[in-house]
């Protein structure tokens, strides 16, 4: 594919947390059953929040050919559940085997801000077939976020176009583009205190786990089944130690530490990612694919000859100093960044983030490109929703001038994705997000639930840290980690090992055996095709796309290859 055709294809938007071929399982022994331990209950506090709140009668009606949706009001504060409301959109793709149905899965893919309802509306494209068959698949759209209420910080759009301007950056580079995200971050953080101020201070986790307690109640299950991606894992989490004995099974991939999350009095001051380890995540999955291209050669690696690692810094250093002009339009070394970040989150990370890096450095030098850019920076509460719970959710710096000093330490650490991971907080320091919730959720994290947690890392993921899975699944009171060695964000398909290990959790509560480490395909093991290059058929990104989108790519068929959550 070409460099500008691998741009568009990326994108350059970073503040969003999400093709696997046949591969071969690493894990040596069968897995075994759970064993369910008595678990810690419910807490009084919790079982009196959302007992008081009547179970809705869903009405379910047809929508978008394959599946059913519907809609629920909720309390917007469950201390007063007859007080004001906001309503909760659902979908849900009923199972192919009602006969053997065990029941509901509710699944999120991540974000925040992602739509659950998209993830369900494309479930025969992302599930595997046994999943299809046994359970109905439910996407709640998390309050104020897809085709929920939507949160709404700008009173119309051209206000919120023109005071988000300063943000139409993958980060900011320079005096002049910090001080114009700043000032964006300072409107944003305004609006969402003032105008936005009703649901945005009552959309923490918690709250949203307190709604899918009620779901659950209103979709007729006795126990909570759940699949979550990215921060879906936060989700996932914070209901398990908020109602420990009401799920059948949680699991999470792609992994938040939530104490993290959240963070402690002793971090409060500490920039989140630094908390999370996103960037340091993106950098050593960054170094292992050059460092993989630089062994495997020019035959099976574009970007291969010489050192990698340096021509990479190369094309960086080069970026730095100025823009790219590719024609008419510049790439920036901020959106450099941002596309690789992007291309870092699928399965094929290696090939193409190692393409990307070959194409712009055949253009430094000389090479023509072959495709114009299209690059957009369109807005719409998605950033207002992200933010929303982000800043919600967690304990963040007090100042948002000190925010730049703050990110040159992020960068230190982590050269390259730093800046990218320590600006998407911004927003929330605390003397600019002023809306809180009250009700908000801040741990523990470590209860004891009743029945067993199934916690999957990937060792090169981009965006949850591996040692972000280890953490939740060592402070959990009953969790089992599943590992891999997959690139992308997330592991569910990346091999039959994972896919194998979820699914019989799902299905049957069956664990994978402790220690298990699953065995991706390696990236640069066969040949380069040197023919013709064209432009690949761009995958379906669930993190983006609409139910227009998903509708219009069509249903795949049950036995259509999966692909991977971006």
């Amino acid at each position: 594919m070409p460099l500008l055709s691998r741009l568009v294809a990326a994108g350059l938007a970073v503040s969003a947390l999400l093709s696997p071929a046949p591969v071969q399982a690493a894990a040596k022994s069968a897995p075994g059953a759970a064993k369910f331990s008595p678990g810690a209950a419910t807490s009084a506090t919790e079982a009196r929040r959302v007992g008081r709140v009547a179970t809705p009668k869903l009405h379910w009606y047809a929508c978008y050919g394959w599946a059913q949706c519907a809609t629920a009001k909720v309390p917007l504060d469950y201390d007063h559940p007859y007080g004001a409301q906001t309503t909760i959109a659902l979908l849900r793709v009923r199972a192919t085997d009602q006969k053997h149905r065990i029941g509901s899965l509710f699944v999120n893919p991540g974000g925040p801000g992602a739509s659950a309802t998209n993830l369900a509306l494309a479930a025969s494209s992302v599930f595997s077939q046994s999943i299809l068959e046994r359970f109905d698949i439910v996407g709640m759209d998390p309050r104020g976020i897809g085709s929920s209420d939507p949160v709404t910080c700008f009173p119309d759009t051209g206000t919120q176009s023109k005071a988000l301007k300063g943000m139409n950056v993958a980060f900011p580079v320079g005096a002049a583009e910090t001080k114009a995200y700043l000032t964006s971050v300072r409107k944003l953080a305004t609006g969402c205190s003032t105008i936005g101020r009703p649901l945005a201070g009552a959309m923490s986790t918690a709250e949203v786990a307190r709604d899918m307690e009620v779901m659950r109640r209103a979709v007729g299950d006795s126990k909570l089944n759940y699949f979550g991606f990215s921060y879906g894992t936060a989700l996932g989490q914070y209901y398990a130690n908020m109602f420990p004995d009401r799920f059948r099974v949680i699991a999470v991939d792609g992994v938040i530490n939530p104490r993290n999350w959240v963070g402690t009095a002793k971090t409060q001051n500490t920039v989140q990612d630094v908390r999370l380890g996103s960037a340091v995540g993106a950098e050593k999955a960054l170094r292992r694919i050059l460092t993989l291209c630089d062994r495997a050669g020019t035959t099976k690696c574009e970007f291969a000859a010489g050192n990698p690692v340096a021509r990479f810094a190369t094309i960086t250093a080069a970026l730095k100093a100025g823009p790219l002009t590719i024609q008419g339009e510049k790439l920036t070394y901020a959106a450099f960044i941002g596309a690789v970040l992007s291309a870092l989150y699928g399965q094929d990370a290696p090939e193409q983030v190692t393409g990307l890096a070959a194409d712009v450095w055949t253009l430094m030098h000389g090479g023509a490109a072959s495709a114009g850019l299209r690059r957009a920076f369109a807005y719409d509460n998605s950033l207002d929703a992200y933010a929303s719970v982000m800043c919600t959710d967690g304990r963040h710096p007090a100042h948002l001038a000190n925010w730049p000093a703050k990110v040159a330490k992020a960068s230190a650490r982590a050269r390259y994705f730093g800046a990218a991971w320590a600006w998407a907080s911004a927003p929330c320091a605390r003397d600019t997000w002023t809306v809180r919730d009250e009700d908000a959720y801040t741990g523990p994290f470590t209860r004891t639930t009743k029945n067993t947690v199934l916690v999957v890392g990937s060792y090169w993921d981009p965006a949850t840290n591996y040692y972000e899975a280890v953490g939740s699944a060592n402070q959990l009171g009953n969790a089992r980690l599943l590992s891999s060695n997959n690139f992308g964000h997330t592991a569910y398909t990346s091999s039959p090992c994972v896919t194998k290990g979820i699914d019989n959790y799902l299905l049957h509560k069956t664990l994978p055996a402790k220690g298990t480490v699953c065995a991706a395909i390696q990236p640069f093991t066969t040949t380069l095709d040197t023919g013709t290059d064209s432009a690949a058929t761009p995958k379906l990104n669930l993190l983006t796309a609409t139910k227009a989108d998903i509708v219009a790519a069509g249903r795949p068929a049950p036995d259509a290859p999966k692909q991977g959550l971006y």
